[in-house]
């Protein structure tokens, strides 16, 4: 049975880059409803033990083929959205910290590179879905899925994603997403990012 995780912080302490409005939005009503259907869809499965959404999405193969896109929709919005509170904390460093600073300066030359080309991918991802900086095979990667599809079920491992679906930033934003983009970079959590990377390891 999942429940929805708790916020790493307050709902009105990513402001101004992201409002109380958008947070409630985003966490009370868009991913609990991604954990209600998860649940529902895992009664009476051999999945319905499990509490862990990646375990999930490593699993697919033990679900009725009818139920399995539906499956990947929830778990991965149950997964994404578990990822995305831990990635943003206020007032977030202004830059990488420990090796996947040393990491993303050795692969893409500098962190405002790094930003540029995560940007383009965030534009370039047509319709709702992410973007992600991944381990794959022991490589960091920019990637991006669609909907709620996850790196995992590529055998990728994600260290930092963002949400592209509009109801992230529509609120706050409206049409202009790119902004967005630009302006999320202020509330990361850098420290975090390093430690998804060490455990990937």
């Amino acid at each position: 049975m999942f429940e929805l995780v708790k916020l790493p912080f307050e709902y009105d302490a990513l402001e101004p880059v992201i409002s109380s409005e958008t947070m409630h939005e985003h966490h009370d009503k868009h991913h609990q409803t991604y954990v209600n259907n998860l649940n529902n869809l895992l009664e009476g499965t051999e999945l319905e033990s499990l509490d862990c959404p990646k375990k999930v999405l490593e699993s697919l193969d033990k679900l009725p083929e009818d139920k399995k896109q539906a499956v990947i929709n929830n778990a991965g919005g149950v997964y994404n959205h578990n990822l995305l509170w831990e990635f943003f904390t206020p007032g977030g460093a202004k830059e990488p910290v420990g090796e996947v600073a040393e990491k993303i300066n050795e692969k893409w030359g500098s962190f405002d590179e790094f930003k540029k080309e995560f940007v383009a991918a965030e534009k370039g991802r047509f319709g709702s879905g992410w973007a992600w900086l991944v381990v794959d095979n022991g490589e960091l990667k920019i990637t991006t899925t669609k909907n709620q599809d996850s790196p995992v079920l590529e055998g990728q491992t994600p260290i930092y994603g963002n949400d592209l679906w509009e109801h992230a930033f529509y609120i706050d934003y409206k049409s202009d997403k790119g902004s967005y983009y630009e302006k999320v970079w202020d509330v990361l959590n850098w420290d975090k990012i390093e430690e998804k990377y060490q455990e990937s390891k």
